[in-house]
């Protein structure tokens, strides 16, 4: 199959309001490049963080791929404005992970389609996943805070949150969705911060905005699918 065949034939499975997404993302990222001069690896790191946030949402394995070249990115990004939790997780973690997850999806695909079979936790494992996080954030955060991170407490819950909701995404749990929403929204706030002492970092403050928008929105999208597929 042809190249633009193949592009054709993805951009068919998306829905009307995915789509805009995708072209309002876009024409805000524009206009940061043009107007306010945002850097080139925020630029880069904000197309390839909503391509892969909406690949992963509607349960294409080839996210991956887009997911490790906004990885690089935002890792050089988070470095550089001294969020050592974020660059490190990224970096270290998001980067392998996102190899291993690209060959384990293709291995959990449905037959008459490209998208992977979506799962859920059960209670018991939703409880030590929480109690996890909880150990972990706080482990997390008296770390940065030795290391003197910027903002030591939001970076704390979103790095580990998203250390956590990273494996729940390869692992095609629902409620990846829901640690998503919560790191995207701190994550707004904390580019937010950095945004007002002067550093252009607009698209990614754009790119976070988004990723809260489309956490609900996939949250909503995976649990119908997941109650479908019991009935069924």
């Amino acid at each position: 199959m042809k190249i633009t065949e193949r592009i054709k034939n993805e951009l068919s499975d998306f829905n009307k309001l995915e789509i805009f997404v995708l072209i309002f993302t876009f024409v805000a990222i524009t206009f940061n490049a043009i107007v306010l001069r945002d850097s080139f690896p925020a630029i880069i790191s904000a197309i390839c963080g909503i391509l892969y946030t909406i690949t992963a949402g509607k349960g294409k394995f080839y996210c991956y791929i887009i997911g490790l070249c906004g990885t690089a990115c935002y890792s050089y990004i988070a470095f550089k404005n001294l969020l050592y939790g974020n660059c490190l997780l990224y970096l270290c973690y998001f980067a392998p992970l996102q190899i291993i997850g690209f060959f384990s999806w293709r291995k959990h695909l449905k037959e008459r389609s490209c998208e992977i079979i979506k799962s859920k936790l059960s209670n018991k494992n939703l409880l030590i996943c929480i109690l996890i996080l909880l150990l972990g954030i706080t482990i997390c955060y008296f770390i940065l805070r030795y290391y003197n991170d910027s903002n030591p407490i939001i970076d704390a819950i979103t790095t580990f949150s998203s250390f956590v909701a990273m494996y729940l995404t390869v692992k095609r749990c629902f409620e990846q969705w829901i640690l998503w929403f919560i790191v995207n929204i701190l994550s707004f706030i904390m580019w937010l911060n950095v945004a007002l002492q002067g550093v252009n970092v607009y698209s990614t403050l754009v790119m976070w905005g988004v990723y809260t928008i489309l956490a609900i929105y996939f949250a909503i999208m995976w649990q119908k699918e997941i109650s479908e597929q019991k009935v069924s």
